[in-house]
């Protein structure tokens, strides 16, 4: 056991695994799992679930398997296996050679799905789907037997062999637990255990036509790998009774115990895989990785750190009552990551063209820019600086009001790393735009102060107008409008923000960020921090915005009560 095991643990279940060890249960073992299906891929949520697993395994000196319950062939596909272990990998956990698969135990799950028939605790029931529905009832009326419960054992027996050789059709039989039609808990009157699905299996193939419904499986597979905490969300609650009768009746020895913890809800956001799986069937978004979604993926194509996610996770701690958690939490956990890790760059995403008209014409002058002030091993580099300029058009008003302290005619400000720079002249268009500034700068003022002691009020960023690079920069913000969403997802689109993807087409950033390969995270000083997309190029590269350097929407959301 590790240190932190004998610290006064964080959470309810921390303090459960620790009194486990100390009364010696499991023999002072601690095996955890995180069980993904392999039907669509991981979001927010599941990252919650994959730090409490690997963490608390880490703390008591034990082990995490990752295991695919791969159950239902008809929604799973190897690429989400994939896509799955490599968000595991990216959140910085290893599984070491314990990745298992419900598949693996087919056989075994057969086996005891015979031993509970031979028992007399399962049978073979013909009703389809919506009778077992009917016949179930309701949380205030009983449910009533099927008509098939009686069977004899030995005929269950065969009909459950005959099950397995594909005698029959999908929807024909299913094999039940034989429990309680009359419980108060919906989940033991007489749940399915088994059903005909001629589907073929990613891993199996066609070998089996009759796949474990994940109840059935999932206990029995924490069991098979001496799993000994077992910890769900607290949607499992009400299968827990379940749970724990399938491992009773099968008399296993040291059966896991299953503990229920409350999901991670995020403002803003959408958990449910149906949901996730429509927004990229209806074309809302641009697949799995869409920037806006709230999977791995997306965050990590967003420039979200793997250590943010870690740190938000842990911050959001472990609670028995499900809420939601402030999307500004999240943001604010990827800032602390990103200022101390992101390198400085000078990007202009709205241009306005500056002209110094008494600097010299054709020259192109180096100056030394600090890449990282809260890293000093992070060192400097040079930036282009000549006549011709862009600033931002926000950063220039013609008849600014009194507290607008950038450029304006007759005013000076700082140019970052550069000089001081006065607004002589305006030039305008044909249709009355402003489409460049004349300019004055000032040559003792590199870099610093000027000797004679004038202060200015404002410090501009700036790029090379001939020596920056045109680029594609893309603003993201949160894809539902609502805090909380309450959406259809038959309907999915209703609840869309329109304001969640802003296209910048004509933005213009130093030469230095056009070969930032997509897994660095950059800060655009005084914009925010970005991330250089897949889509593009050295040429014409294109970033992606991964959070503003404060909570810009704020006001927007009302939280600040202003």
């Amino acid at each position: 056991m590790t240190d932190t095991a004998d610290a006064s643990p964080k959470d309810f279940i921390r303090t459960r695994i620790a009194d486990d060890v100390a009364a010696g249960r499991w023999g002072g073992r601690v095996v955890t799992r995180f069980p993904p299906e392999p039907n669509g891929h991981l979001h927010i949520g599941h990252a919650k679930s994959i730090c409490l697993n690997f963490g608390v395994a880490n703390e008591f000196g034990g082990v995490c398997n990752l295991r695919f319950d791969d159950t239902n062939p008809s929604a799973e596909d190897e690429a989400y296996v994939r896509s799955i272990a490599e968000d595991v990998r990216w959140l910085g956990f290893d599984w070491s050679d314990r990745e298992f698969y419900a598949s693996d135990y087919y056989e075994r799950l057969y086996e005891y799905a015979v031993e509970l028939i031979r028992r007399g605790k399962a049978y073979v029931c013909d009703l389809d789907a919506e009778s077992i529905r009917t016949y179930r009832g309701t949380l205030t009326e009983p449910g009533k037997p099927s008509p098939w419960c009686e069977r004899s054992i030995d005929e269950n027996l065969d009909l459950f062999e005959r099950m397995r050789a594909g005698e029959f059709d999908p929807g024909a039989r299913v094999l039940r637990a034989r429990i309680d039609m009359a419980s108060s808990v919906l989940s033991m009157r007489d749940p399915v255990l088994y059903r005909i699905q001629k589907s073929t299996h990613h891993r199996t193939g066609d070998a089996w036509c009759i796949y474990p419904m994940y109840d059935f499986a999932h206990c029995l597979s924490d069991a098979i790998e001496g799993v000994t905490h077992s910890l769900c969300t607290l949607e499992f609650a009400d299968h827990r009774p379940l749970y724990d009768w399938v491992l009773a009746e099968l008399d296993i020895a040291e059966p896991p115990e299953q503990i229920e913890f409350a999901r991670l809800n995020v403002s803003h956001t959408v958990m449910s895989k149906r949901s996730l799986r429509r927004l990229v069937e209806d074309g809302h978004v641009d697949g799995w990785d869409d920037p806006r979604m709230p999977t791995l993926a997306g965050l990590r194509r967003r420039g979200v750190p793997a250590a943010a996610v870690v740190k938000f996770c842990e911050g959001v701690g472990i609670a028995k009552r499900d809420n939601t958690v402030g999307l500004a939490q999240l943001e604010a956990a990827v800032r602390d990551e990103l200022n101390r890790t992101a390198d400085r760059y000078m990007a202009v995403l709205r241009p306005l063209k500056v002209v110094i008209e008494n600097y010299p014409e054709g020259e192109v002058e180096e100056l030394e820019a600090v890449n990282n002030p809260e890293d000093p091993a992070a060192g400097t580099r040079r930036v282009p600086f000549s006549r011709e300029l862009y600033i931002e058009r926000d950063d220039f008003m013609e008849d600014p009001p009194r507290k607008f302290f950038r450029l304006a005619p007759g005013r000076e400000v700082r140019l970052r790393y550069a000089y001081f720079i006065r607004c002589t002249d305006v030039v305008r268009d044909a249709a009355g735009e402003i489409v460049e500034l004349r300019c004055q700068y000032d040559p003792a003022t590199k870099g610093g102060d000027a000797p004679d002691g004038r202060k200015v009020k404002a410090t501009l960023h700036w790029v090379s107008a001939a020596r920056s690079v045109a680029t594609e920069v893309r603003l993201y913000a949160p894809l539902f409008e609502d805090v909380e969403p309450r959406v259809d997802p038959d309907n999915i689109g209703a609840g869309l923000s329109p304001a969640s993807l802003e296209t910048l087409a004509d933005c213009r950033v130093e030469p230095a960020l056009a070969t930032v390969t997509p897994d660095a995270a950059v800060q655009f000083e005084r914009l925010g921090y970005f991330c250089a997309d897949p889509d593009g190029s050295p040429e014409r590269p294109v970033f992606n915005r991964t959070v503003t350097l404060r909570d810009a929407w704020a006001k927007v959301r009302g939280r600040d009560g202003k």
